[in-house]
């Protein structure tokens, strides 16, 4: 449908603005005494909560603050990504700290946001079922004599709360803790995390799941989703798809090691 709406709408006409890059984090290794990481959400609000449940009554006997760190992609695909990105606002289950890392479907629903007209495509990229949780029919927009593009912005301004805009603009895109290193997508092999490119984090596929990581680094990252997760060499892999399978990967580490465990969405 977006090609059709770039026929529509022609050219691009808006200013496009140059984003800086996205904040890396770097927290100590020592501050925590366990991190749970959870993969790809695409929508699945039920599991999220499912899953933060079972992190909650799993830490409930492991003393002192923990972790959760969400490896992005939120939005798109599944039905519920306004309730994902809503419940994200809130504060994290108390006696825990939580990273909401960005994924390049976060990305691009920001971008969208911001310059509608030069990211179109986005609508095609899982975006109509983001906007239909917000209550925003982006196809019966574009039918005819609804108002189109304009229609779609007016309606898009209505219903996006400006603490989503905040979150999606603020979303860090790397997080590393000692040895670590918390991505959505991978990263670039043998290239230091100071040389990566946001697009490198958020994007990469090969050849950094055929060839890891190549750092002195465990890198745990979504974004290419398997039945189930993958440990491989330099890294570990836990997209499963949530919104085609119904499950929600959280990789749990303590005391060093890491163990996994699905959730039912």
């Amino acid at each position: 449908m977006a090609g059709l709406f770039r026929k529509i709408f022609g050219g691009n006409t808006e200013k496009v603005v140059e984003k800086p890059p996205r904040v890396r984090l770097s927290l100590d290794p020592l501050a925590y005494a366990a991190i749970y990481a959870i993969g790809d959400v695409h929508g699945c609000y039920e599991a999220l909560i499912e899953a933060e449940r079972r992190i909650v009554e799993d830490a409930s006997i492991i003393a002192g603050p923990k972790l959760i760190v969400l490896l992005g992609d939120y939005v798109d695909r599944g039905k519920r990504s306004r309730d994902v990105l809503q419940h994200l606002c809130a504060p994290a289950p108390e006696g825990f700290h939580r990273v909401a890392l960005c994924g390049n479907h976060d990305d691009a629903f920001f971008k969208f946001l911001t310059a509608p007209r030069t990211n179109i495509g986005w609508l095609e990229f899982g975006g109509e079922e983001t906007l239909y949780s917000y209550g925003v029919d982006a196809k019966y927009l574009f039918s005819q004599g609804r108002g189109g593009l304009d229609a779609l912005c007016a309606a898009i301004r209505l219903a996006v709360p400006p603490e989503h805009i905040e979150l999606l603009r603020s979303m860090p895109i790397a997080l590393s803790i000692g040895d670590l290193i918390f991505v959505h997508a991978g990263v670039r092999p043998g290239v230091s995390m100071d040389s990566q490119s946001d697009r490198d984090l958020m994007w990469i596929r090969e050849p950094f799941i055929t060839k890891g990581p190549q750092l002195p680094s465990l890198v745990i990252h979504g974004h290419t989703p398997d039945m189930k997760p993958v440990f491989a060499s330099g890294r570990i892999g836990i997209d499963t798809a949530a919104f085609a399978t119904g499950n929600l990967t959280v990789l749990k580490i303590a005391g060093g090691e890491p163990s996994v465990f699905p959730v039912a969405a």
